[in-house]
């Protein structure tokens, strides 16, 4: 078993780098399937067609993703607090539950793809030119849905039991994989939009693969047969724990899905028509996407170190794990912003600037796609912030709290993105997402704040606690020592 004194010990910004560096790759490498995907699709004779039927997907493979945060963070946070209250022998049967959870929902998903089929697809965003590649990508990555989501969830899990770079490891080989699949299966072997979808599944089982095979290594438990009984006394507490992750995705899913349906709705009336705003928002989904996890990835990352240390009841090393959460996502957060508003054009050109062979006008996409990335982009800091805050308080079992903060800027985005454009055309679709990072983040303030000084308090009594005990001790050593000379002269 693995010696977890180091978490409560070791200097507070050593061990962040150490876990939350590699998580945050392993995020972001999670990211490339669906981002290389639409980038070799962007380049290929679809065009952006081909990124605005992969876009139409993206819904689907977010709820599976979800729900694999749903028990994999939830069992991580609960991992985290047992070691911390010293209850490590429990751990196994957590850790199965969150597997065999994970692996049935992803059953259910593809159940519910496949038996809806296109009909699913047009209602997320599907159009007459992009649904039949949409189909072609869809019925191709359904199939690997219960193993990707198992995957997801040990990744966590594994993070969590002090292997970090493993879990990155596994990410890496997935997604190496499917970035040298992409070509070959897309243009050598001419499948298309579906050899896209081959190559993703190819990285995802063998990511599998690699993190299946951690279980019979790990640190802080054993797995075994009886693991995998469901026990529903530490299933709910797993999921009470990672209701925060699972809204976070299903938030995603529900703007996704109103965003998609608002750019086709408005852009047929403008003169980009429905797949050219389709298409841009796609991308810069996909840009968001990669700086929102890095955010992730750092909350994430010090997950089991915030939970250790509260279970621990160590508040000061806590309220030191917060500041330093906050400060790096802000600079990291605001060094992105700054290149999105500097040069959007590069990044657009990534995925494929031009219309390919079909004949679409890729200037008029990129005269659509530059205004509209600045402006969605333009407070990710505070979006990524409000984010982090949510996670935080998920680590410390804050549960109630994180839960409604997890989705309160995505509601708030909705709602805006029904309203703003009734003025404002197709770009009012954009500018709803500003306005609502800045009202969540000033909604999320006050909450921090007491939070914070609910730590503080709680830090002064336990140091009055352990004050007084060690004066205890002090005086029955002294009393004790005091009654020896004349227990001797007796």
């Amino acid at each position: 078993m693995q010696n977890t004194d180091s978490l409560g010990k070791e200097r507070v910004g050593k061990l962040l780098a150490k876990f939350a560096v590699p998580c945050i790759l392993s995020l972001i490498i999670s990211c490339l399937y669906n981002i290389v995907d639409q980038i070799f699709v962007g380049n290929s004779r679809v065009g952006y067609l081909g990124n605005a039927a992969t876009g139409v997907i993206f819904p689907v493979t977010v709820v599976g993703w979800g729900l694999s945060l749903f028990f994999g963070d939830g069992a991580a946070a609960w991992l985290s607090m047992s070691l911390g209250e010293g209850k490590g022998e429990q751990i196994h049967r957590g850790v199965g539950n969150a597997m065999l959870a994970s692996f049935v929902s992803g059953c259910a998903v593809i159940l519910v793809a496949y038996l809806w089929g296109d009909g699913l697809l047009m209602l997320l965003g599907g159009t007459e030119a992009n649904i039949s590649l949409a189909h072609d990508y869809g019925v191709v990555i359904y199939a690997m849905m219960p193993l990707a989501l198992v995957q997801n969830c040990l990744a966590a899990i594994i993070r969590a039991d002090g292997a970090p770079g493993y879990a990155m490891f596994a990410m890496i080989a997935g997604a190496a994989l499917n970035i040298a699949g992409d070509p070959v299966a897309i243009y050598a072997l001419d499948l298309g939009i579906a050899g896209a979808a081959y190559a993703t599944i190819l990285g995802q089982f063998v990511s599998f693969v690699i993190c299946a095979a951690y279980l019979s290594r790990s640190k802080t438990f054993r797995i075994k047969w009886k693991s995998f009984i469901p026990d529903f006394k530490i299933l709910p507490k797993i999921m009470a724990l990672g209701g925060s992750s699972f809204l976070t995705q299903l938030c995603i899913v529900a703007t996704t899905i109103v965003n998609n349906v608002l750019f086709v709705r408005y852009g047929m009336k403008s003169v980009y028509g429905a797949d050219i705003p389709l298409a841009a928002f796609v991308v810069i989904m996909k840009l968001f996407q990669i700086v929102l996890n890095v955010a992730i990835g750092i909350a994430a990352g010090a997950q089991p170190l915030v939970g250790y240390n509260y279970g621990a009841k160590q508040y000061g090393r806590v309220k030191k794990l917060l500041k330093l959460i906050l400060l790096w996502t802000g600079g990291i957060c605001l060094f992105f912003t700054v290149l999105f508003e500097a040069v959007p054009q590069a990044f657009l050109a990534m995925f494929g600037a031009g219309g390919g062979a079909e004949g679409l006008d890729g200037e008029l996409y990129m005269r659509f796609a530059v205004p509209c990335l600045r402006i969605y982009l333009m407070f990710i800091t505070f979006t990524c912030l409000q984010k982090v805050c949510s996670i935080f308080m998920q680590s410390i079992g804050y549960a109630k709290l994180a839960a409604p903060l997890a989705f309160l800027r995505d509601i708030l985005l909705i709602l805006l993105a029904f309203l703003v454009p009734l003025g404002l055309g197709v770009m009012g679709v954009a500018w709803a997402a500003p306005v609502a990072d800045a009202a969540a983040i000033l909604a999320t303030a006050p909450v921090m704040v007491w939070v914070w000084r609910k730590l503080g308090r709680a830090e002064k009594e336990e140091a009055a606690r352990t004050s007084e005990t060690e004066g205890t001790e002090v005086a029955e050593t002294s009393g004790a020592e005091a009654a020896q000379p004349s227990e001797k002269k007796a």
